[in-house]
């Protein structure tokens, strides 16, 4: 609103009528339940994580659907809000340059808040409930901080993530800046980089600056934003990168990316496109930007070879570590399916050995394995049935995987009809993607319980 109102936006009036409906609504909300004195049971905590998501993205899309300077329909605004709070950062807004500073600052700060929120849910919420393997992370913090959160109360939690959230922030911003962006989309691009959003200021993403150093930044930032965020708190608070180097997971995540980096740099320079450093600098930006569901793209990644493409769409099921705000399956979980398949083999070639599985110092129990496997299972499902969804109305086959996976695993990038935007798609399918984001943020438990008859039984 500030920012609308310095610029002299018609914007300003899609915020401010935003902020008096959800102002009057939550304030009346809060004066009938305020001196309540019900205490919060666990299963509680699903049926709020859901309806908190919901809430919060139809809140998101209403400052674009209340402004009618942009004649944008109800499919496209909530699609826009869906997409900045859960970090995907796909946009149905086919010339991003032309929107006002108000609405392009907004789309990031909508990135930043939904990464905040990404990071509580995994670190402080999550692992209390049990679900999807979220627990795991624990076992990588030395000492105290194997405890069920950082601090002994979750809103200490929060602000010791957040406080970490916005040096990391600070930071990009300013390597942007140093890197010859002007401030305002050093600003913009550092709140989108940190939280892996994905949100830009121009219609060809990082692509519109035709430079090295800001390409290098974003990539190492997107690396960087995809690191457990407890791993942060720890050194800093024990001045010690230790914590980062006995991390399984971050050694696991990094050689990944180490490999599909040097695939993709080989594959993109074999085919002619750059000279062997222009290969690797923009195929590091663009693995590490896409592996970690960020979504900050050159401009012309299009017409990169399709199967780099498609190997780098793959990739982003990988996602980055747990307890940052990366999408897709996560590392850890890919660790520990790893660990197990190498245990099976070991086990066949000697049937009488008694051994166990561990990640790192930390031995993984049967109760984890089964949740990582069902959870696995489950992503795989919901991604097909996605897929087949799209194709059932009519997009090819190559579109509908490219748009599922730029969207369940909220990385923001399509190929093929998608490639320069989701603002083609469908009504119907531009809703069936917001389920796909939300389920993909939400890793698919806390939604698919609520479906349970067993959850609603007293």
């Amino acid at each position: 609103m500030l920012l609308a109102l310095v610029e002299k936006e018609r914007s300003l009036f899609g915020f401010l009528y935003t902020f008096i409906i959800t102002f009057t609504l939550g304030s009346v909300c809060w004066a009938v339940t305020g001196r309540s004195n019900i205490q919060l049971e666990t299963r509680d905590g699903f049926i709020i994580i859901v309806l908190f998501w919901l809430l919060f993205s139809v809140i998101s899309a209403m400052p674009l659907w209340l402004d009618d300077s942009y004649n944008v329909s109800l499919a496209d605004a909530i699609f826009e809000g869906v997409s900045g709070i859960t970090t995907t950062g796909a946009t149905v807004f086919n010339d991003v340059s032309l929107l006002p500073k108000s609405i392009l600052y907004y789309r990031a700060q909508l990135n930043f808040v939904g990464g905040l929120g990404v990071i509580v849910l995994a670190v402080a919420v999550l692992p209390l409930l049990g679900i999807g393997g979220m627990k795991l992370y624990q076992s990588e913090m030395p000492g105290p901080f194997k405890e069920e959160r950082l601090t002994p109360r979750l809103a200490d939690t929060a602000k010791s993530l957040w406080l970490t959230y916005l040096l990391l922030g600070g930071a990009c911003t300013l390597a942007y800046k140093l890197a010859g962006m002007p401030f305002f989309d050093a600003l913009c691009h550092g709140l989108s980089t940190v939280s892996l959003g994905g949100f830009s200021t121009r219609t060809e993403s990082i692509g519109f600056y035709d430079s090295y150093a800001i390409e290098l930044v974003a990539g190492a930032f997107s690396l960087l934003s995809a690191i457990n965020f407890t791993l942060y708190f720890v050194a800093i608070a024990r001045r010690s990168i230790k914590p980062f180097l006995k991390s399984a997971e971050l050694r696991f995540f990094l050689l990944v990316a180490s490999v599909v980096i040097l695939i993709i740099t080989l594959e993109v320079w074999r085919a002619g496109m750059y000279a062997l450093p222009a290969s690797f600098v923009h195929a590091f930006f663009l693995t590490s930007s896409m592996i970690t569901d960020n979504g900050l793209s050159p401009g012309d990644y299009a017409s990169w070879p399709v199967h780099t493409i498609v190997l780098l769409l793959s990739a982003s099921f990988f996602g980055g570590c747990v307890g940052s705000t990366c999408g897709g399956i996560k590392a850890l979980r890919f660790l520990v399916l790893f660990k197990q398949t190498r245990h099976e083999v070991h086990q066949l070639a000697h049937p009488r050995a008694v051994m166990s599985i561990r990640v790192g110092n930390s031995p993984i129990n049967d109760r984890v394995l089964r949740s990582v496997w069902s959870f696995f299972f489950l992503y795989v499902v919901c991604t097909c049935f996605f897929i087949w969804m799209l194709n059932l109305q009519g997009y090819d086959l190559l579109t509908s995987f490219a748009t599922v996976a730029a969207c369940i695993n909220n990385m923001g990038l399509g190929f093929g009809e998608t490639a320069a935007g989701f603002g083609t798609l469908s009504d119907s399918a531009k809703y069936l993607m917001c389920a796909a984001m939300l389920l993909g943020r939400l890793e698919i438990y806390p939604v698919l319980i609520l479906f349970s008859r067993t959850f609603w039984r007293s």
